[in-house]
C-alpha cells in the first residue's frame, strides 16, 4: 500500500504545482483551493508511506525526483514552460542519483 501513498503524493503534489501556477501568483483565487487540496493531500499521503514503513531517503527522493520530472513535463504542456535537453539531462540525473540511493539502501 506504501507505493500508492507515495503514487498519490506525487500526483496530488503536481496538481498542487500546477494549480499554483495557474493562480497566476495567487491572482486568481478559484486556484487557491485545488493549490492548498493538492499540497494538503500530497503530504498527508507521504506521511502514510512512511508510516507504512518506506524508508524516508527513498520515499522523499522518489517523490522529489518524479514530481520534478512530471512537473517540467507538464508545466510545458499546459503552460509553455521551457523544457531544455539541459533540463532533460538534469531530470535524468536527478532520476539516477534516486536509483543510486535506493540501490544503496537493499545492501543496507
Amino acid at each position: 500500500m506504501q507505493w500508492v501513498y507515495l503514487a498519490i503524493a506525487i500526483v496530488s503534489e503536481v496538481a498542487g504545482t500546477m494549480s499554483l501556477r495557474a493562480s497566476d501568483g495567487f491572482r486568481k483565487a478559484v486556484w487557491l483551493i485545488p493549490t492548498a487540496i493538492g499540497y494538503l493531500l500530497a503530504f498527508g499521503m507521504l506521511a502514510l508511506t512512511l508510516a507504512e514503513g518506506m524508508p524516508v531517503g527513498i520515499a522523499y527522493g522518489i517523490w522529489a525526483a518524479c514530481g520534478v520530472a512530471i512537473t517540467a513535463v507538464v508545466a510545458k504542456i499546459l503552460f509553455d514552460d521551457p523544457l531544455t535537453w539541459l533540463m532533460g539531462l538534469g531530470i535524468v540525473t536527478i532520476a539516477g542519483g534516486v536509483l543510486i540511493i535506493e540501490l544503496g539502501a537493499a545492501h543496507h
